[in-house]
């Protein structure tokens, strides 16, 4: 039996990893910002849940949950970072202090609670970090250049940490989700405030008031967390795992596009050595 953290449970994709988690057998340490919203899962699985607030912005309660996690249930077998939200804004449009808080929440708070939980799993030399990123720092839609840059920092900064981990017997892999039937682009997303007329016709048609994507998505939050627990419990977790056709799809397209222009663009690229 493991023990999985996962942050942002109280709806979407946390909440359909959480409830999978607790099916397939194991426990669960379920956080979100305001606990009453995840009280649910313990009072159905007493012996299993511990429920708990968490902002991962928030260094003493990050530091709290993980003791809390080890004092119950020995120790986090498996991270999952999926605390996030959208936020859409033309480059130009951006808010500092939106901006800001987004990376606070995904990036620092991704690192924030990393660092609290590998002390224990390079004690027990086991254990796996799962980073959520999205389809979107692949692609890079217009208006979400921000939040693709918050993802991309994720993957990155988890590529670094699988190879550093990796001897120390500590998998760590990012989960790159296509669209899902959640909250995403409901209630979790947000937007800059004051939209400039010139983006209209770009950044501006994925504003909240112009998107109709909210609740067609493609993709089955539980049969994501199915697929989650696949991975994480296989003999050779990937980096990346994608999740959903549009997903895939979006990524390969966004590969070969890369290529063509890496190929058209090579004999330039190779023409700065010092001659030999």
């Amino acid at each position: 039996m493991a023990t999985w953290l996962i942050t942002g449970c109280s709806t979407g994709l946390g909440r359909a990893f959480a409830e999978a988690v607790l099916a397939h057998g194991d426990d669960v340490v379920a956080t979100a910002r305001d606990a009453a919203k995840v009280a649910d899962l313990a009072e159905a699985h007493p012996d299993n849940v511990l429920a708990l607030a968490l902002d991962v912005t928030d260094d003493a309660q990050v530091t709290s949950v993980v003791k809390a996690a080890e004092e119950r249930f020995g120790g986090v077998d498996v991270l999952v970072n999926n605390a996030g939200y959208g936020y859409r804004a033309a480059l130009e449009e951006g808010e500092d202090e939106a901006v800001r808080t987004l990376f606070e929440t995904h990036v620092f708070g991704t690192v924030r609670t990393t660092k609290a939980v590998l002390p224990g799993m390079r004690a027990r030399r086991s254990g796996t970090i799962v980073n959520l990123s999205s389809i979107g720092a692949r692609i890079s839609p217009e208006g979400s250049g921000y939040y693709a840059a918050v993802k991309a920092a994720v993957e990155a900064l988890t590529l670094s940490l699988r190879k550093e981990v990796a001897p120390l017997g500590i998998t760590a892999m990012v989960v790159e989700p296509g669209g899902f039937r959640t909250d995403f682009a409901g209630r979790s997303l947000t937007q800059s405030a004051e939209p400039i007329a010139d983006y209209a016709e770009t950044a501006g048609k994925r504003r909240k008031e112009n998107d109709t994507v909210h609740g067609k998505q493609p993709g089955d939050p539980a049969k994501a967390a199915t697929a989650l627990i696949e991975a994480v419990e296989s003999a050779s977790p990937p980096f990346m795992l994608l999740l959903g056709n549009d997903a895939s799809d979006g990524f390969r397209a966004a590969l070969h596009t890369l290529l063509d222009e890496v190929d058209t663009w090579e004999t330039l690229s190779r023409s700065t050595d010092f001659d030999a």
